[in-house]
């Protein structure tokens, strides 16, 4: 059965999308820890992310690093941190959150629970800084 994050990548369940190549996928985290919590998935279901091949795996980097550099333009924070936790979806996905102090990074912290139009304003805003 495909990974709710591969049904995202084929339209099936709708997503706040930032960006996508051929290879690679950036959403907004419906659950976000922070406002700007972004996800970046391959767009081939793999589970672990050291799984991926390494010069896949470094071409997401790189694509991630380019959503991270308009996140930082967009909102505001002191840098955008990186997390790789991997047990909530089996699917390999890169978190990136804008951060003002460590503790922002907390997974354990409240999720926040924006509204449809500031999902939407928030994915433009950073869509239009890449």
């Amino acid at each position: 059965m495909a990974s709710i994050f591969s049904r995202i990548v084929a339209g099936e369940i709708p997503s706040y999308k930032i960006a996508e190549d051929d290879e690679f996928y950036a959403f907004l985290d419906i659950n976000p820890v922070k406002k700007g919590h972004t996800l970046v998935i391959p767009k081939a279901e793999t589970d672990y992310i050291f799984d991926i091949g390494d010069d896949t795996l470094g071409r997401m980097m790189i694509f991630a690093k380019k959503i991270a550099k308009a996140m930082e333009t967009a909102i505001e924070c002191k840098r955008i941190g990186v997390a790789v936790v991997g047990l909530e979806v089996p699917h390999a996905h890169i978190h990136l959150i804008p951060i003002v102090k460590e503790s922002d990074m907390l997974f354990g912290n409240p999720k926040l629970k924006p509204d449809q139009g500031e999902m939407k304003a928030i994915a433009e805003k950073i869509k239009a800084n890449l």
